[in-house]
């Protein structure tokens, strides 16, 4: 069982230090070859997503984007459009350029050396042009691959602890982290970047919701191994780290 001390000890950064006293070697270092930038989409057909910069915005000024940002965790039953989710893709993983060899991506958030280790899964129920399912973005062509048919509503909040709302929206964003990605450059001191990266993501999830009048509630609360085998994921090299349903917000 993990205690407060070594819990609060996962949150500094004297990790750093023991890395440098042991003098550890990471894979970059010893000249290992770097893991892809995003998994391979290699036998998909790919559904090419709108161009984002083609979405009307509700809202631009960004004070009052911000000042106007909260969790919203009730939805109506009417759907969004592709070009809603499509913006909404490439605000929080969106490239904006590949390094020389595709050593790294430039993205729409930031992250620790560039690695960008997450993946996004998409269980749609509520998007215009798409069957409801379960898909994957592909952000290097800024696509999406149909993994599987169906309504996963009822699924979704069973894995999410009961959280109702959770299914109950137009689609439910999951981000998968890939820790080699990162582990290879920064090995044992990977895991708090790691979770500061997911962070800026989800904001950026929320800014751009705000921006198009639509809602989401970061959701960090969910049954882990339900929700790997959800998505079909091994637990190990890749699993869920972070979800997020969006819809439109149900006005009373």
């Amino acid at each position: 069982m993990i205690d407060r001390k070594e819990g609060r000890a996962f949150l500094s950064n004297k990790i750093w230090e023991e890395v440098d006293r042991q003098l550890k070697k990471t894979d970059q270092m010893e000249g290992k070859p770097q893991p892809p930038l995003e998994k391979s989409s290699e036998g998909y057909e790919l559904i090419k997503l709108p161009d984002p910069n083609a979405v009307n915005l509700h809202m631009k000024d960004l004070k009052e984007i911000i000042f106007s940002r909260e969790s919203r965790r009730i939805f109506s039953d009417d759907k969004i459009s592709l070009e809603s989710l499509s913006f909404l893709l490439w605000s929080t993983q969106g490239v904006k350029g590949v390094l020389k060899n595709n050593y790294a991506t430039l993205r729409t958030v930031p992250s620790a050396g560039a690695r960008h280790p997450f993946e996004t899964y998409l269980f749609v129920r509520l998007v215009k042009g798409l069957k409801k399912g379960l898909y994957r973005y592909v952000a290097l062509s800024h696509s999406l691959i149909f993994l599987k048919e169906g309504d996963f509503a009822k699924e979704v909040a069973k894995a999410a602890l009961g959280q109702k709302f959770v299914g109950q929206c137009a689609v439910t964003f999951v981000w998968s982290v890939l820790p080699y990605r990162t582990e290879w450059r920064y090995d044992l001191t990977s895991y708090k970047p790691i979770l500061l990266d997911a962070g800026h993501v989800c904001q950026n999830l929320y800014l751009a919701c705000e921006a198009l009048n639509l809602g989401t509630c970061a959701i960090a609360a969910y049954d882990q191994t339900k929700t790997d085998e959800l998505i079909g994921l091994d637990g190990y090299d890749e699993f869920a780290i972070y979800m997020a349903p969006v819809g439109k917000p149900k006005r009373y």
